[in-house]
């Protein structure tokens, strides 16, 4: 008789204990993450298959599993963009490389990856595309080519450290720097798998390294 008792209380413990579970499941599955205040950007980390199911207005990046909130461009910022889009796309319009301007989702991730196993989700500026291969209706699967990121004075240090090393990491061929302020282009180049900076774009033509014909003159990328 006891030991039916204590059966039947065992049965009783593990029901409790699953619904209890369940409950805390479906109730953290219910909660839509609706602003970034949501999240914890010190402790947490966090995954594209995160990202993909969170609903905040604002734009964010995920680098290394970590939040990163993006501010709202300046007009000097849009305006640079602008340009670099009309040059680069009158350049690329009849090759097989595309132009994406931002928002346009980079996950830097390696093939085979599962979107819960994807920890770098990257907005930027601009980028091109070059293997087809690479791009589908999410964005982009892999280091693209060319990344061009235009800095702004919200920019953190830490921000552009991370991303050099992520794009240095993953296999960017080409990484731009835009200094609005000031007028001028750095150019990273990957060989050997690390970056070399090239001397500082100022009052001249900015010339591509893996695409040689491609020059675009400084007073035309920071013209207002």
């Amino acid at each position: 008789m006891l030991s039916i008792v204590r059966s039947q209380s065992s049965k009783v413990s593990y029901q409790t204990l699953f619904i209890f579970h369940y409950s805390l499941f479906t109730k953290t599955m219910s909660t839509v993450i609706t602003n970034i205040d949501q999240l914890d950007p010190v402790n947490g980390i966090y995954t594209y298959a995160d990202y993909l199911m969170w609903k905040i207005k604002d734009r964010v990046e995920i680098l290394k599993g970590k939040i990163f909130q993006m501010g709202a461009p300046s007009l000097t910022h849009q305006a640079v963009s602008m340009n670099f889009s009309r040059l680069l796309s009158n350049y690329f319009y009849k090759t097989p490389c595309k132009l994406f301007a931002a928002p346009f989702d980079v996950r830097l991730a390696k093939k085979g990856e599962k979107d819960n196993e994807v920890y770098t989700v990257v907005q930027p500026d601009l980028c091109v595309v070059c293997d087809a291969d690479k791009l589908d209706e999410r964005g982009c699967w892999g280091a693209p080519d060319l990344i061009i990121e235009i800095l702004s004075p919200g920019n953190s240090k830490k921000e552009l450290k991370i991303k050099y090393e992520l794009y240095q990491e993953a296999g960017v061929r080409e990484y731009w720097l835009a200094h609005p302020q000031d007028e001028y282009v750095i150019i990273n180049v990957l060989e050997n798998n690390q970056y070399r900076a090239l001397p500082p774009f100022v009052d001249k033509e900015v010339t591509s390294v893996i695409f040689p014909d491609l020059s675009l003159q400084t007073e035309d990328i920071f013209r207002l």
